[in-house]
């Protein structure tokens, strides 16, 4: 009898670790999109039809993180999505191929404003070659496609690529600086009618760009932020 309230035992151990697993993975799964559909609110990631956002809370398991308000690892990832000039120029927007951020020791300061800070946050932001083509194309005003390529050399937080085409007539066939800083892109173009270019993107407070790198397939930029806020009153947009 004694073994076999054991094995009894064992069983219902067994199954309520079974429930709680399969409770917390449903929890997490619902927190995740509640995460993602605030920051598509704040931050505008996902403002293309083909454009993808994720949160992805981590940490197992995660009812007790929720108890405790203090999150360990919280990732956010968007694709294809677009920011436009801090001027708004007309046809001067610029997509996004990815961005991805790691938030470590989340904290949620209050649950009524929605509110957060995280101790430290990295990522990284990348370019495309085509998609900036695409943009300086429009912002040359005319003359034909100019092509965007990796050129060699970066400079912290200037990344050198490689200018040819037409613009207005004229041959170019020089080195255009991608400058990251704050969080603003500029990007210079010699010989253009419109000398600079100016995006603004929209990070959580705190957060700002390191370093610019023109790599084979695109721009590659990296983030960087420390007690960085997020919430309702003072994060995104």
């Amino acid at each position: 009898m004694g073994r076999r309230w054991v094995k009894v035992l064992a069983i219902v151990v067994v199954v309520l670790a079974v429930l709680f697993t399969a409770a917390d993975r449903i929890a997490v799964h619902v927190a995740d999109d509640e995460a993602t559909k605030f920051a598509k609110e704040k931050y505008g990631y996902a403002n293309t039809t083909d454009g993808h956002m994720n949160v992805s809370i981590k940490g197992f398991p995660f009812l007790t993180q929720a108890i405790g308000g203090d999150f360990g690892h919280v990732t956010l990832t968007a694709e294809k999505f677009f920011i436009d000039t801090t001027g708004n120029t007309q046809g001067g927007y610029l997509n996004v191929a990815r961005l991805h951020l790691d938030l470590h020791g989340v904290n949620v300061t209050s649950l009524a404003a929605r509110s957060a800070e995280a101790n430290r946050v990295t990522g990284t932001l990348t370019l495309s070659y085509a998609d900036l083509s695409s943009a300086v194309t429009r912002l040359a005003g005319g003359g034909g496609p100019v092509q965007v390529s990796q050129a060699p050399g970066s400079d912290g937080q200037a990344a050198r690529v490689k200018v040819s085409g037409t613009v207005r007539g004229t041959a170019l066939d020089a080195t255009g600086t991608l400058l990251a800083q704050g969080t603003e892109l500029s990007f210079t173009l010699p010989g253009a009618e419109q000398a600079a270019t100016v995006w603004q993107v929209s990070l959580p407070e705190g957060v700002g760009f390191t370093e610019a790198r023109a790599t084979e397939d695109g721009v590659e930029i990296s983030l960087v932020g420390h007690q960085v806020t997020l919430g309702s009153t003072r994060f995104g947009r």
